[in-house]
């Protein structure tokens, strides 16, 4: 292995993380309304800036380099995506890698994504979702830098933070810098939900954190590197670099601050470079600019996903191919209830779960999320569906396999089949999450 210097470097601004603030302007933005929302921020805050909105702060580490981007439709600046404009400003992209969904987003939830090139800009895309999830060395020959920008929504089973966790281990294994554009966490106002078993390790939960982790993507990622959590074989190769250079490793010596000052990006060296927001908290309510999947395609389901999730595991269905995901769930099984549903093949659910059955069940579209569950995840609707469910032994799909690995544990799913109220399964998580509360303190980057 050669010889190499280890480094994080954090660019940061005077307001950096000021107050709460109102939401960034962007292209096409989730549907609206938005009747539900998190904590009020104040009326008059100032603009969110994304990392990506402030080229002045990384384009100097990419002008004369070969750059390789992952990203995706939510990659932008304004109404334009992050590719279109560094090309316009003379970034050499050699390579595009995509996460889930693909880089232009159109891709059903769980579907293999196969390589190709962009027919808008005639640049290899290279898929890291499926049986390939992270750049070989072979992908990354004749690239000098890596550029992360992806939106992602702070909870624990979307598969982002998998995919990011993957590149930046590439990154170190080929001693290649990472620079990662930091975006808001939409959830980022709260940290609740049962702590990943690392027995129950998979893409949809890789790191031993709760369901709603409340840490934007690059605090996410001083994490992974400060606790150690990355590949065994990279965390190896980290203390060997660590060894060749003792100023290196230790979070707190790790940091660097730069105040709008050049930073030299030597090749040969891993480091990683997070531009962080502006005007940004974890108090900030942040709308998305563009909907971060196909199925989340506005704020009312953002907020619901963390809870909704969990359906993916049983036998109900959580509006897959209608017109609201992630905003009501229902059976063919459930008695008549207030809102019916018929799952339809739609883009980007070309064959939802209860495809073509007529479902009875709930619609959360309007309801006030916060308020019903006071800024906590929520296990009240996935107890309501149990009650109401007859078949009780088929309830979770597979024998519980997927629901545990959403869960991040087979604790929860005996918990609902006992009757255990939701206070009363929430006591057996507080020790680890309270455990969980005290490491993410160390890398926040952003006033909680």
């Amino acid at each position: 292995m050669r010889a190499a210097k280890l480094f994080l470097v954090f660019i940061l601004f005077s307001g950096a993380a000021e107050s709460q603030s109102t939401a960034s302007a962007g292209a096409h933005p989730p549907s609206q309304p938005e009747p539900s929302t998190p904590p009020p921020s104040a009326a008059a805050a100032p603009h969110i800036l994304t990392g990506a909105d402030q080229l002045d702060q990384y384009l100097p580490l990419l002008q004369g380099q070969s750059v390789a981007v992952f990203a995706n439709p939510t990659s932008v600046i304004g109404n334009t995506h992050l590719v279109d404009t560094l090309l316009r400003l003379g970034i050499h992209i050699k390579k595009i890698f995509s996460p889930e969904h693909g880089f232009r987003g159109d891709a059903d939830a769980g579907a293999k994504v196969g390589n190709g090139t962009d027919p808008a800009t005639g640049i290899p895309v290279i898929s890291l979702y499926g049986a390939k999830t992270k750049p070989t060395a072979d992908d990354l020959s004749g690239v000098d830098v890596l550029l992360y920008d992806i939106q992602d929504v702070g909870v624990r089973f979307y598969t982002y933070i998998a995919s990011m966790q993957r590149f930046l281990e590439a990154a170190i294994e080929n001693n290649r810098p990472l620079i990662i554009l930091d975006r808001p966490d939409p959830n980022g106002f709260y940290v609740d939900g049962p702590v990943l078993d690392t027995k129950f390790r998979s893409f949809v939960g890789m790191q031993p954190v709760p369901v709603v982790y409340g840490m934007t993507i690059g605090e996410y990622a001083r994490m992974l590197v400060g606790e150690q959590w990355l590949d065994p074989a990279v965390t190896n190769q980290l203390n060997t670099i660590h060894a060749i250079n003792q100023s290196a490793y230790r979070i707190d010596s790790l940091l660097r601050t730069v105040r709008k000052q050049p930073v030299n990006v030597h090749l040969n060296d891993f480091r990683l470079i997070v531009i962080p927001c502006r005007n940004y908290t974890h108090k900030s309510k942040y709308t998305l600019p563009v909907k971060p999947s196909p199925n989340l395609p506005n704020m009312q389901s953002v907020y619901l996903y963390p809870s909704l999730c969990l359906f993916e595991g049983t036998a109900i269905s959580l509006g897959r191919g209608t017109a609201k995901p992630f905003q009501q769930f229902g059976s063919p099984s459930f008695p008549p209830e207030t809102d019916t549903f018929t799952p339809a093949s739609l883009p980007g659910a070309r064959n939802p779960p209860l495809l073509g059955q007529h479902c009875n069940g709930f619609d959360l579209s309007r309801i006030n999320v916060a308020r019903e569950t006071g800024n906590r995840w929520s296990l009240r609707w996935v107890l309501k569906a149990y009650s109401l469910f007859p078949d009780k032994a088929h309830f979770f799909n597979g024998n519980g396999s997927t629901f545990d690995r959403l869960a991040g544990n087979a604790i929860l799913e005996e918990q609902i089949a006992q009757g255990l109220t939701e206070e009363e399964i929430r006591k057996s998580w507080e020790p680890a999450l309270s455990n969980f509360k005290r490491i993410r303190k160390k890398y926040l980057m952003y006033a909680d």
